[in-house]
């Protein structure tokens, strides 16, 4: 599974750092346009996704998760390849939308991982499987970058989906999934949609999870698609497609060295106080990146955004594994990617509006607000439920 999130994450990102340069090349466009479609181009993929992942969470848990991994992979595959045929904004626009009906590859695989590992390993367990899906984002877009510039955009698309290829390949020959249906005499072998949404709401600290969820999602991708555009500025037109993937891939690497720690301190120390404070640590890293005035600044910043970043995915997850019955835990998970995509789809539309009205620096200033607001929300949340908890009596 790890070299399945490797090669998806990989050929995901090999696209972004030059997502906005491709739109710049399919006409004669103003850079404030370019700016906002490139936000809409990167978001619309989020908003099948956002309406699709509760329903192929649910469908995992029924008939297990493998099956829809080789069904993820394929559509993805076979939706970059056509990327590389477009001739105008709305064909990408469209494929994106596409894209986004089988975008979830790594959260479902996720939820099969999470079902197969003991709750007091959770965090290192599903650490270790995000180091898989951060070195592929971590090589992606700098090889997308060097590819690019070497052979042009519109073939790099189509060399991307061969790798989205193997990566169904792998699932359907080297995973083998158990099915467990329950872990205790208490628990059900399946739950219907209203008693899923109702576990939910009765655990205000998961819900909360939940919803941070959507703060982080559209803090951390408020950015993402202007900043090719922002490196631009930064540096120059030279070689600006392996640069940009330099700058996106440093928060890669802050993500690799620490994921796999995260999920182990927080196995120990418990999910959601680690929750907390990655949440204040990032909201604090990504101010400065606004006053930076050369590329090797952000690189740097990014870096450390990555360290802090990279904990909250396993985290959450492991968190999630640890609330929720194992029969629900796919469609929990579904609600959640779904939550998550949500903010992908505000977040690059917000980010490309906000750039293209007030400039880039006022981004960083909203992205670091909002994950200092979804820290303290979550440390009130998590507050108030010990203070209830401590008025149960026989507590």
């Amino acid at each position: 599974m790890w070299f399945a999130n490797f090669f998806i994450a990989g050929s995901i990102t090999m696209v972004l750092p030059f997502l906005s340069l491709y739109i710049e090349e399919l006409g004669n466009y103003t850079e404030a346009y370019v700016q906002t479609w490139s936000g809409w181009v990167f978001g619309i993929t989020f908003v099948s996704a956002f309406l699709c992942s509760p329903i192929w969470g649910k469908i995992g848990d029924k008939y297990g998760r493998k099956n829809i991994l080789i069904i993820s992979a394929t559509g993805l595959a076979l939706s970059v390849f056509l990327m590389g045929f477009v001739t105008s904004v709305w064909q990408l626009f469209l494929l994106r939308l596409f894209m986004g009906i089988f975008t979830g590859f790594i959260p479902m695989s996720q939820a099969l991982i999470s079902t197969q590992t003991p709750k007091n390993i959770a965090g290192q367990v599903l650490g270790s499987l995000q180091t898989g899906s951060i070195t592929g984002s971590l090589m992606g877009p700098m090889l997308g970058g060097w590819i690019a510039d070497s052979i042009g955009y519109a073939t790099t698309f189509q060399y991307v989906s061969i790798t989205i290829v193997l990566s169904a390949l792998i699932v359907f020959f080297g995973i083998h999934e158990q099915r467990i249906k329950k872990e205790g005499d208490h628990e059900k072998t399946s739950y219907q949609s209203k008693e899923v949404l109702a576990h939910i709401f009765k655990h205000p600290v998961l819900l909360m999870v939940m919803i941070v969820s959507l703060f982080v999602q559209i803090a951390h991708f408020s950015i993402q698609p202007i900043l090719s555009l922002f490196v631009g500025d930064l540096h120059g037109p030279e070689n600006l497609a392996l640069f940009s993937g330099i700058a996106f891939s440093a928060a890669g690497l802050g993500n690799l060295m620490m994921a796999k720690q995260w999920g182990k301190i927080a196995d120990r120390l418990g999910y959601v106080k680690i929750l907390v404070f990655l949440l204040f640590m990032a909201g604090i890293v990504y101010l400065p990146a606004a006053f930076v005035t050369n590329i090797w600044q952000l690189v740097v910043l990014r870096f450390l955004l990555g360290l802090s970043i990279g904990g909250i995915i396993p985290v959450r997850t492991a968190y999630i594994r640890q609330e929720a019955p194992v029969a629900m835990q796919g469609e929990v998970l579904g609600y959640n990617t779904s939550i998550r995509f949500l903010g992908n789809i505000i977040g690059p539309a917000m980010g490309g509006m906000i750039a293209g009205a007030y400039g880039f620096s006022m981004v960083f200033f909203v992205t670091s607000a909002l994950l200092v607001i979804s820290g303290s929300l979550l440390f009130m949340a998590v507050n108030k439920s010990v203070t209830a908890t401590k008025h149960i009596p026989g507590y």
